[in-house]
């Protein structure tokens, strides 16, 4: 009888864990790359994210969150430009001593977005660090050639849109930390769980002019926008939408605060169906304008907003 050696800590941690999420192209994770044939006739559209536990989520979040998570603010990207979804390759730095239990919880929350979202994992890296937990994933989709949305085609004239409810995500850290109340768990929710809007993104194929996610707050977000366009924009804060949940919350946070995971994008008056405003949830909250790629925020009176930030900074 032959002898077989043992598999070493990575590779037993690999196929332990991650083997059962890969799909054929990703050759059962024994190959140093994956094969990928794109469906015919269709463009690539590659993204990539990092988190790192104190900065992204909280230690303490539940594991399974945090996987989804990690797949989700990717899985935004996608929705910006209206992709379809395919497939990713992960990287995974974990302390050494990590819990079993942990990864177990990590890995199921992946599965379930797997399935919800039809893609598969490809491949990827498991290292160990003496700091936090730190996941980096990078994400691929496909649309039809010419049909990807951008960030760059904003107008004058054209009308300013977000979908869904914008100030939860910032809410939701400080909830999820304790600091302000949260009976039903719907803001911690929102920040541990983000909604990527793939099917709106998809609508927004051939109608939105320009589009992004809102991830580092929204009025930081609107200025990449206007820039990327080339044109001003006009953003009216009694218009943006937010939760009841979010009710009395400071106005500044709520524009500012990132982590919405929502989409936000620019359309020429009167193309945006109702299909897509009622349906889908979308709000028209200003418009871009001639002059310097500035953001202008005006108040419930019409007046210019002072606020002391944009958003959130990663550096």
């Amino acid at each position: 009888m032959t002898a077989h050696a043992p598999l070493a800590p990575e590779f037993a941690l690999i196929a332990r864990h991650f083997r059962p999420l890969a799909g054929q192209g990703g050759l059962n994770l024994t190959d140093d790359a994956a094969l990928l044939t794109p469906p015919p006739g269709r463009e690539l559209v590659l993204s990539a994210d990092a988190m790192v536990a104190g900065v992204h989520f909280l230690p303490e979040d539940p594991p399974e969150t945090i996987g989804r998570k990690l797949l989700r603010v990717n899985l935004s990207d996608l929705a910006a430009m209206g992709a379809d979804p395919l497939a990713y390759l992960m990287t995974v730095a974990l302390p050494r001593g990590m819990p079993d239990a942990w990864l177990e919880g990590f890995v199921a929350g992946l599965a379930l977005d797997q399935a919800e979202f039809a893609l598969q994992v490809l491949g990827g890296d498991t290292v160990s660090t003496p700091g936090p937990v730190t996941l980096s994933l990078t994400i691929l989709g496909t649309v039809q050639p010419g049909q990807a949305l951008r960030r760059s085609g904003a107008r004058p004239g054209d009308e300013l849109w977000v979908s869904g409810t914008i100030g939860d995500g910032a809410l939701g850290l400080r909830a999820a930390r304790g600091e302000i109340p949260d009976p039903d768990g719907y803001l911690a929710g929102r920040y541990r769980l983000p909604t990527p809007r793939i099917a709106l993104g998809q609508a927004l194929r051939g109608i939105a002019t320009a589009c992004m996610d809102v991830s580092d707050g929204l009025v930081q977000d609107l200025g990449h926008l206007a820039r990327a366009s080339g044109c001003g924009a006009v953003l009216h804060a009694g218009l943006v939408p937010h939760s009841r949940q979010a009710a009395g919350a400071d106005p500044a946070l709520l524009l500012t605060g990132g982590d919405d995971y929502e989409l936000l994008f620019a359309a020429r008056p009167g193309t945006v169906p109702t299909e897509i405003s009622q349906n889908m949830a979308a709000t028209r909250i200003g418009h871009f304008s001639h002059g310097p790629s500035d953001v202008l925020v005006l108040d419930q009176a019409g007046q210019p907003m002072a606020l002391s930030r944009q958003g959130w900074s990663h550096f």
